[in-house]
């Protein structure tokens, strides 16, 4: 099965659960801060994307955003519930999805060079700040540039650390993956 098909076997449909159970783990891997939490959800998000392809990333992603919406606590802090996802992280969850698709769409695009996955990755980071910072705004009533400065900017240097080690990472199981037939 190639990565441009979108047919979803018991194979498929189980690795994408796997990549759902690993964005819950990672999300509980958490440095709390005041406002936002820094924790390693986009980098299993970043992995999601780039080893399953845009449409089984995108999938195992919404799958965690229902997992989170009907209260299983897959979240930071072991929460969950519509609450969680209405408040101001809720813009980062829901942007997991779309960062998950470009990813994963720009690595069938550009390759798998580990240069073209941190582009593709940082592309994916990009939307997902944009998703959650918007919300974040929205909700809170603070301009957009300030919510940028808030939520964004002293986030960048560990998201450049999780970007390289998940392109590294990525390089490392997409062909033992491959050689198991299941990418």
């Amino acid at each position: 099965m190639t990565t441009h098909t979108r047919t979803f076997s018991a194979k498929t449909l189980a690795l994408c659960a796997l990549f759902t159970a690993l964005v819950a783990v990672c999300s509980q891997i958490t440095i709390p801060l005041p406002l936002i939490p820094i924790n390693l959800a986009l980098f299993a998000v970043y992995l999601a994307g780039a080893l399953l392809g845009p449409w089984r990333g995108a999938l195992s992603l919404l799958v965690y955003l229902l997992l989170a919406a009907v209260g299983v606590p897959v979240m930071a802090g072991f929460r969950g519930g519509l609450g969680n996802l209405v408040g101001n992280t809720g813009g980062y969850v829901v942007g997991y999805i779309f960062a998950a698709f470009l990813t994963g769409l720009l690595v069938q695009k550009l390759g798998d060079s580990f240069w073209k996955l941190c582009l593709a990755m940082v592309a994916g980071c990009a939307v997902c700040y944009f998703f959650g910072t918007l919300w974040y705004s929205v909700l809170s009533g603070t301009p957009f540039i300030a919510s940028f400065s808030t939520c964004v900017v002293p986030f960048l240097p560990c998201d450049v650390v999780k970007i390289l080690l998940a392109a590294l990472l990525t390089c490392r199981l997409r062909p033992a993956l491959q050689r198991q037939g299941l990418l």
